[in-house]
């Protein structure tokens, strides 16, 4: 980066050191791996580094930030089109010093795989604006900014989200009552 692109290489480490954790968190929500969602938010300094010129600075640096991660979270989930998730408990991402008890750590542990599933139902723009919302309490208008989107349009996704997700969710309970009436029925010998 040359000096007239706007910031300087020790500024901009200050920018990552106070911007890593919600960039590296979206990433995780919408990528599901924490070396993926690693690599993206080191992607999303990288990216911001050689772009910063382009920086409104009227805009908020953190939701510019987040708008290049989502974007190239898109991106990448894009070119996977594999519906593989790798997941790790994220426990001592929120209290490093103290770990749960095990039957904590398990039921955490599945409660984000099954949020990751669903999560990976749904399209990466709708699993963008649905990260946004839920998890970083975005308005319309800021998911708007950030996805390049209009406000219409975010609350079509998020509305098409939500049902897909209620849908997914209905479907589960049924298949997991139905296997529980077959294993509870009599067996003929």
């Amino acid at each position: 980066m040359t000096p007239d692109q706007g910031i300087d290489p020790t500024l901009f480490t200050t920018v990552v050191e106070e911007n890593h954790r919600p960039v590296f968190n979206l990433c995780y929500r919408m990528l599901g791996s924490m070396e993926d969602a690693e690599d993206a938010a080191q992607e999303t300094f990288w990216k911001a580094y050689r772009n910063y010129h382009r920086y409104d600075p009227s805009r908020s640096l953190l939701t510019w930030l987040l708008a290049i991660a989502a974007h190239h979270c898109i991106d990448e989930i894009r070119k996977r089109r594999m519906k593989t998730i790798s997941l790790d408990a994220f426990t001592e991402e929120i209290l490093p010093d103290l770990q749960p008890l095990p039957e904590i750590q398990t039921e955490q542990r599945i409660e984000n795989e099954n949020i990751h599933t669903l999560l990976d139902t749904l399209q990466p723009e709708d699993r963008a604006a649905v990260v946004m919302r839920y998890w970083y309490g975005f308005s319309d208008e800021e998911i708007a900014q950030t996805l390049n989107l209009t406000i219409p349009a975010v609350k079509s996704r998020l509305f098409r989200a939500r049902k897909q997700l209620a849908s997914t969710i209905n479907q589960q309970e049924k298949n997991h009552s139905a296997e529980i009436r077959r294993q509870n029925e009599p067996q003929s010998i």
